[in-house]
């Protein structure tokens, strides 16, 4: 048979992160590849207790079908929270519940991107959102950042010069995939540039809540009084990234169309995971809970940093997040990472070479994202050992 796949998908490349967990069943093979949150951040024992009380008293709700626009219940919930920690929410903004973050990104795409229409996203950006673009017949176009994020002269010379732009696609607060964060003074840039040349924003915070260094700086969405920014986040980095709970706070405009193209992809989100979530955010200590995850990814960062200042030659450098899940290393030079991320796998290190988050598929990058999150402190001891003896014998015959 000769398929004739649409041309949406048709050079459509799967997620190399994707396909490094394909790879990774050699259980000889150290991962600093993924992006998976910590085992040990999972509250299994509540979990199991609150899951037994849902099954026992309401099994009929939990196994049936439900509204698009989320549990009821959790979506309140999450109205409260988002208020109180983020300063999020205006009488015209509407939250919803969402398969994931990774849904929210996609529904934001196919609601205001037509064939061809432009996001601008920072380069790099995560991937999952960029092949999400793609996939709707949007066309991703990046705007260069710094240790600071991303450079508003370089926003405001593509939304001058690039044609039929509808989203700005930012993740301000340990980006995915450089672990960086965006300050204030740009924050407030962002916004008012978008507001003023008519671009929505799509703020994506899924690591808002895994600072471990620092203060926190105030979401673009807390200064939206325009309905500008659409903000999605999930509970896939604090309670389960299985269980696959994301929500979207938008202008009611928006989460309405939003719902009606939900409802085309899965009806709804699951509705036992979102009962699950509501019980253990309204019977649980989260706030506690998450301090525990801040300890656990400080020391697993610190860490990795230490090991990466012992064992990388000084000509490599690499980002200091203070949370979130990722380091992005640099390559001196500007040599290409892709050769050097091959070579890596072959001495059992996995990494995940930097072109993979360009808006450009065919882009070359000298960077490389590491994730200290999922490997146990010993992998991360003997991984990165073997990532800087194979660093020396690689600059010094390239």
């Amino acid at each position: 048979m000769d398929y004739k796949f649409s041309n949406k998908l048709a050079n459509l490349k799967p997620s190399a992160i994707r396909e490094i967990f394909k790879n990774l069943t050699d259980p000889s093979v150290i991962s600093f590849g993924g992006g998976n949150p910590s085992p040990e951040s999972f509250p299994v024992a509540e979990l199991k207790e609150l899951a037994k009380g849902i099954f026992e008293k309401d099994s009929s709700v939990a196994l049936q079908y439900s509204i698009t626009e989320g549990y009821t219940p959790l979506r309140e919930v999450l109205k409260a929270r988002v208020k109180d920690k983020f300063s999020i929410g205006r009488d015209f903004d509407d939250t919803i519940i969402v398969s994931g973050g990774q849904q929210g990104i996609e529904l934001a795409c196919k609601t205001f991107c037509n064939e061809g229409d432009v996001v601008l996203c920072e380069e790099p950006s995560f991937i999952g959102a960029l092949n999400s673009f793609r996939s709707n017949g949007a066309r991703p176009v990046g705007v260069a950042c710094d240790g600071e994020g991303i450079i508003p002269e370089m926003l405001e010379e593509k939304l001058k010069t690039v044609e039929n732009v509808k989203l700005l696609y930012i993740i301000p607060t340990f980006q995915n995939p450089m672990g960086i964060t965006t300050n204030l003074e740009r924050r407030r840039r962002v916004y008012e540039l978008c507001k003023q040349y008519g671009v929505m924003i799509l703020e994506d915070n899924p690591y808002g809540e895994l600072r471990f260094d620092g203060e926190d700086i105030p979401t673009i969405k807390s200064m939206d009084e325009e309905g500008v920014v659409i903000y999605c986040s999930s509970l896939s980095k604090i309670l389960s990234a299985g269980m696959r709970i994301g929500y979207v706070v938008a202008p009611q405009a928006v989460t309405s169309k939003m719902v009606v193209a939900k409802q085309g992809e899965d009806v709804h989100t699951n509705i036992f995971f979102q009962m699950l979530c509501h019980k253990y955010m309204t019977e649980c200590d989260i706030d506690e809970h998450i301090k525990k995850i801040r300890v656990i990814y400080r020391k697993k960062c610190t860490l990795m940093l230490d090991c990466l200042e012992k064992e990388l030659p000084g000509d490599i450098t690499f980002t200091r997040p203070k949370g979130g899940l990722f380091i992005w290393c640099t390559l001196p030079r500007g040599l290409d990472s892709a050769p050097f991320v091959k070579g890596l796998v072959e001495k059992k290190v996995a990494v995940v070479p930097g072109a993979t988050f360009l808006s450009d598929e065919n882009g070359k990058s000298s960077s490389f994202r590491l994730n200290y999150s999922t490997p146990s402190d010993d992998d991360i001891r003997r991984g990165v050992k073997i990532l800087g003896e194979y660093a020396k014998e690689y600059l010094a015959n390239n």
